[in-house]
C-alpha cells in the first residue's frame, strides 16, 4: 500500500504507510473496550521514512496541530478507529478516512463500510445534531454515502426529531435558502422531506421574500408537487406579484408531464385577485389551442373572474354547452352574480327559472347562496315583492334562510322605503332563531334615516345597546324631517303604530342578541344628526372610545354637518384635522368642503381648496367641477371668467360633461356688460338666439376660453371663422372686456385689433353666414361702441383654418393696404387661386379713446 496521509483538522491524525514502523505513535489496540480519547501521543523520534517524513512535514506546516499515526494497515483497524472517532463525535474525520480509503482502493472502501460500527456512527450524528450542527451532519452523510454507507441507516427517530427542530428554525428565518439546499441533499438519500417542516410554511416564506425559483426548487422535492405549485401561484397572486406568478406558471409547464386543471384554475383565480382579467382569457385560449377540454371548475373560475363583463360571461357559458361541460350550481350562482352586477333583472329571472327547472328534474339542488343572490338582484332593483316571493320558494323546498338571506330581504324593503316591512322581516328573522349581524342592524338604521325618521334611528340604536328598553317605538311618531316627536302620538296606538314597548322586535333584539356597532353604524347615525355638530362630535368621540377608527366617510359627513349650520371655518378645521389624524381626505371630503364654501359665498376659499386637491393629486369628480362652475351667479372680473373657463376645460379633458348652457349665459351676461345699454343689447342677443339653436354650446365656450388666454400687450387677433352671429358677437365682446380689464391694470394696447371673418364667398352658405356676421359686428362696433372699424384687406392663405395669431400684422397699416394686396395678388398663380380671408380692423387709436371714455 502506498503512503497514506490523513489530516483531521486542528486535532487530526496523519496516517502514514503502516509498513514503515521505525517510529510511530502508539496506536490503540483492536480489542480496546474503553472510550477512545482523542488525545494522541505526538512523535518523539524524528526518524521517519523519507516519503512519510516529507508528507508529515508538509502537513505539519499547513496544520501545526496535526499528529502522525501509523497503524498496522488492516481495513479492520481503520474501521475500528473510525468507529471510535464517531463515538467521540468526530464524524467529519470518519468521512475523511472513508474518502481516503475509497481513493486508494474501491474494495477497501466497501469493506470499510461493512465493518464500521453503524451504531457508534449514529450516536456521533446524534451528538452533532444536539450541538446544532445539522449542516455538518448533512454534508458528512453525503460524503460517506459515496463509499457505500447508507445514510438512512444512520438516522433514527431521535435524529429525525433533532433535525426537524433545526430545520423549522432555519425555515422561519433568513436561512430558508440554506435549509432548502440541505433538504435537496437529503432528498437524494430518499429521505422524507415532508417530515422535517410544514411545506406550506416554507412556501409562505419564499413568497414573502419574493423568490419563486426557491419555492419551485422546494416543491420539486416533495410528492404531490402540483398541489405545492398551486400554492406557490396562489401565494404570489395574493401578494399581487403577477411577474412571479407567471414565472411559476411557466415552470409548471416544464415540471409537469401533463396539463393540470387545478393549476389552470388557480391561475385564472389569481388573475382575478390581481385584477388582470384579460390574462385569464389568454390562459383559457391557450388551453383550447392545446386541444385540452377544461373541466367545470376551470369554466366556473373563468366566469367568476370576468363576472363584471356580462357579454363575455354568457359567451363562456355557451362555450360550456358546446364543449359538453355540464353546468353545476356554482355556474348558475356566478351567472346570477353577473346579472346582479350588470343590473339585468330580466336575465336573472330567466336564469333563476332555468335553475328551478333543473332542480325539479333532479339535476340540481338550489342552495342558500342561489336564493340570496337572486334576492339581492331584486333588492337592488327595489322589487321587494319579488324578493319576498323568492323567500317563499326557498322555504317551500326546505332551504332555511341564513343571515345573508335575511339581510338581503331587509335591504330590499329598506331600499324601497318600506321601514315597517323591513321591521316585520327583522322580527321573522329573530323568530326563526337566526342571529342578526351588524349589517342587519345597519340596514334598519339606514332605512330610518332615508325615511327622515332621525329620532327613531337614535332610539333604535340606544335600545339595541340595552340603554333604553321601556320606551315604545312608533312608526308615525316622526312629525318632521328633523325628527321632532309628537307627545300626543306617543299615547296613540292607531293603525300606523308599530308595537308597544313590550313586544317591539327591536327591544327583543337588544335582549336576545349581542349588538356590536361598527364604523358604518356610526356613519349612518351621523347622517341623522342633521346640522347638530355637537351631537355628531359626541358620536365620533363615542366610536373612538370603542376602538373604532373614523374613516373618510365619517369625516366627510361631519364636515357636511358643520357646514349645514353655516360654519365654514369649522368645516375647514375638520378637513385639516383629517390630515393630523392620519386620514387622507378623499375627493368626497374636499367636494363637501368646496360645496359648503360655495353655498356661503366663500368663493376664494372654494377655489383654493380646488387647487389644494390638485396639489395632493386628488382627481375631482363631476360634482366637484359642477359645484365650482355654479358657484357664481355672475362674473365680475376677467380673472373670475378665466378661472371658471380653466375649470371648464379641465372638466372636459377629464371626460365629464359640463352644463354648457348655464356657463354660456354667465359669459354672455359678462360680455354684454361692455355695452352701456345693457337691456337693449340683451334684447338683441335674445332676438338672435334662434340662429344658435342646434349648435353645441361648447364650441362657443372653447372659443372664448382660447381668446381670453391671450394678453392685451401682444398682437390682438380674433378668429371668428365658422361662428354664428350670436357666437361671434359674444367672442368679440369677451375680448373687448378682457382689453378693458387689462387696461385698468396698466396693460396698454400696442396694436390694432384684427378680426378674421373668413372667405365671405357670397355663393356659398358659409359665405352668406360670414357676411351676416360681418354686418352684425360692424353695427356692434360702430353704432354701439363708437369704435373705428376699417377693412383690413384680404390675405391669401392655403389653409383657411390656420390660427389668427400667426397672421402677419406688418401689412395692417391702412396706407399700404391696397399696395400690399396688389403685390400679393400679382404673385398668386392664375391656375391655383388660394382662399382669400376677409378681415376687419379696429384701430388702436379708437380703442384708446373707448378705454379712456369707459374708464
Amino acid at each position: 500500500m502506498k503512503n497514506l496521509v490523513i489530516v483531521f483538522g486542528s486535532s487530526s491524525s496523519v496516517i502514514t504507510n503502516p509498513h514503515h514502523r521505525r517510529c510511530y505513535a502508539t496506536a490503540p489496540e483492536h480489542n480496546r473496550k474503553t472510550k477512545y480519547t482523542s488525545s494522541l501521543t505526538k512523535l518523539q523520534h524524528p526518524q521517519l521514512h523519507s516519503a512519510s517524513l516529507s508528507s508529515a512535514n508538509t502537513l505539519s506546516t499547513s496544520f501545526p496541530d496535526a499528529v502522525t499515526w501509523t497503524p498496522d494497515g488492516s481495513v479492520e483497524y481503520y474501521a475500528d478507529f473510525a468507529s471510535k472517532l464517531a463515538e467521540d463525535g468526530r464524524i467529519q474525520d470518519v468521512a475523511l478516512i472513508a474518502e481516503t480509503l475509497a481513493a486508494e482502493s474501491g474494495a477497501n472502501a466497501a469493506r470499510f463500510a461493512s465493518l464500521v460500527d453503524s451504531d457508534l456512527l449514529s450516536k456521533g450524528i446524534q451528538s452533532n445534531l444536539r450541538q446544532g450542527k445539522v449542516e455538518s451532519v448533512v454534508y458528512t452523510l453525503k460524503r460517506i454515502e459515496k463509499v457505500g454507507i447508507a445514510p438512512l441507516d444512520l438516522v433514527d427517530d431521535s435524529c429525525v426529531k433533532l433535525m426537524r427542530k433545526q430545520f423549522r428554525a432555519m425555515a422561519n428565518s433568513v436561512q430558508v435558502e440554506k435549509a432548502i439546499d440541505l433538504m435537496e441533499i437529503l432528498a437524494g438519500f430518499r429521505f422524507k422531506i415532508k417530515d422535517l417542516v410544514d411545506p406550506f410554511d416554507v412556501i409562505k416564506i419564499c413568497v414573502d421574500i419574493s423568490n419563486p425559483q426557491l419555492a419551485l426548487r422546494y416543491a420539486c422535492l416533495l410528492p404531490h408537487t402540483e398541489i405545492l405549485l398551486c400554492r406557490i401561484i396562489l401565494g404570489f397572486g395574493k401578494k399581487g406579484d403577477m411577474g412571479s406568478v407567471m414565472t411559476a406558471y411557466e415552470a409548471c409547464k416544464q415540471i409537469l408531464d401533463a396539463p393540470n386543471m387545478y393549476i389552470y384554475r388557480t391561475m385564472i383565480d389569481v388573475c382575478g385577485l390581481c385584477g388582470d382579467y384579460v390574462k385569464s382569457r389568454y390562459i383559457y385560449e391557450d388551453l383550447l389551442k392545446e386541444d385540452i377540454k377544461p373541466n367545470i371548475f376551470v369554466m366556473n373560475s373563468l366566469m367568476n373572474v370576468n363576472s363584471h363583463d356580462l357579454a363575455y360571461t354568457l359567451k363562456v357559458y355557451k362555450s360550456m354547452q358546446k364543449l359538453n361541460v355540464t353546468a353545476d350550481m356554482t355556474s348558475y350562482n356566478i351567472l346570477l352574480k353577473t346579472c346582479c352586477l350588470a343590473g339585468r333583472v330580466d336575465l336573472a329571472q330567466d336564469i333563476y327559472k332555468e335553475a328551478k327547472r333543473m332542480e325539479s328534474s333532479g339535476l340540481l339542488k338550489l342552495d342558500a347562496f342561489t336564493y340570496c343572490t337572486i334576492i339581492k338582484v331584486f333588492a337592488d332593483a327595489k322589487m321587494w315583492k319579488m324578493a319576498l316571493k323568492v323567500k317563499e320558494d326557498m322555504q317551500s323546498v326546505g332551504v332555511t334562510p341564513n343571515t345573508h338571506t335575511w339581510s338581503s330581504l331587509i335591504s330590499a324593503c329598506a331600499n324601497a322605503g318600506l321601514v315597517e316591512q323591513a321591521n316585520q322581516l327583522f322580527e321573522e328573522m329573530l323568530a326563526s332563531g337566526c342571529e342578526p349581524n351588524s349589517q342587519c342592524f345597519n340596514i334598519l338604521l339606514h332605512a330610518c334615516v332615508e325615511a327622515c325618521q332621525y329620532d327613531r334611528a337614535f332610539r333604535l340604536f340606544q335600545s339595541w345597546k340595552g340603554s333604553s328598553t321601556k320606551e315604545a317605538l312608533y312608526a308615525d311618531d316622526i312629525s318632521s324631517k328633523r325628527g321632532i316627536l309628537s307627545p300626543n302620538k306617543l299615547n296613540h296606538h292607531g293603525p300606523g303604530s308599530l308595537v308597544k314597548s313590550n313586544s317591539s322586535p327591536y327591544i327583543q333584539a337588544s335582549k336576545r342578541v349581542f349588538f356590536k356597532p361598527t364604523t358604518a353604524t356610526y356613519n349612518i347615525l351621523l347622517k341623522a344628526c342633521g346640522t347638530d355638530y355637537y351631537r355628531g362630535k359626541e358620536l365620533m368621540d363615542e366610536m373612538k372610545s370603542l376602538g373604532l377608527a373614523p374613516n373618510q366617510i365619517t369625516w366627510s359627513t361631519l364636515i357636511d354637518i358643520c357646514g349645514g349650520s353655516g360654519d365654514v371655518e369649522g368645516a375647514i378645521r375638520i378637513l385639516r384635522t383629517m390630515h393630523s389624524d392620519g386620514t387622507r381626505p378623499d375627493v368626497v371630503a374636499y367636494t363637501t368642503a368646496i360645496k359648503i364654501c360655495a353655498e356661503n359665498k366663500s368663493l376664494k376659499l372654494a377655489f383654493s381648496l380646488f387647487e389644494e386637491m390638485r396639489k395632493y393629486q386628488i382627481k375631482p369628480n363631476w360634482v366637484t367641477y359642477n359645484t365650482l362652475l355654479k358657484a357664481r351667479s355672475k362674473y365680475g372680473s376677467l380673472l373670475e371668467v378665466r378661472q371658471c373657463l380653466a375649470i371648464y376645460q379641465d372638466m372636459r379633458k377629464a371626460g365629464y360633461k359640463p352644463n354648457d348652457h348655464f356657463l354660456k349665459e354667465l359669459i354672455e351676461e359678462w360680455c354684454e356688460g361692455v355695452i352701456q345699454e345693457t337691456s337693449q343689447s340683451q334684447n338683441k342677443g335674445s332676438d338672435q338666439e334662434g340662429n344658435y339653436f342646434g349648435r353645441p354650446v361648447s364650441v362657443l365656450i372653447e372659443k372664448v376660453a382660447t381668446h381670453l388666454q391671450e394678453r392685451t400687450s401682444g398682437h390682438l387677433a380674433i378668429d371668428l371663422q365658422g361662428l354664428t352671429k350670436v357666437e361671434a358677437r359674444l367672442v368679440v365682446l369677451a375680448v373687448l372686456r378682457m382689453i378693458k380689464e387689462d387696461y385698468t391694470r396698466g396693460d396698454v394696447v400696442k396694436d390694432d385689433l384684427v378680426i378674421i371673418l373668413g372667405t365671405c364667398e357670397a355663393n356659398t352658405d358659409s359665405g352668406k353666414q360670414e357676411i351676416a356676421v360681418k354686418d352684425v359686428l360692424v353695427k356692434l362696433l360702430k353704432d354701439e361702441l363708437s369704435l373705428v372699424v376699417l377693412p383690413a384687406g384680404q390675405k391669401p392663405v392655403l389653409d383657411i383654418t390656420q390660427d389668427a395669431r400667426y397672421v402677419d400684422d406688418a401689412d395692417q397699416n391702412t396706407e399700404h393696404t391696397s399696395e400690399n394686396t396688389k403685390s400679393i395678388i400679382g404673385i398668386s398663380s392664375p391656375t391655383r387661386r388660394p382662399a382669400i380671408l376677409e378681415r376687419l380692423m379696429v384701430t388702436k387709436a379708437s380703442l384708446h379713446k373707448w378705454l379712456q371714455r369707459k374708464k
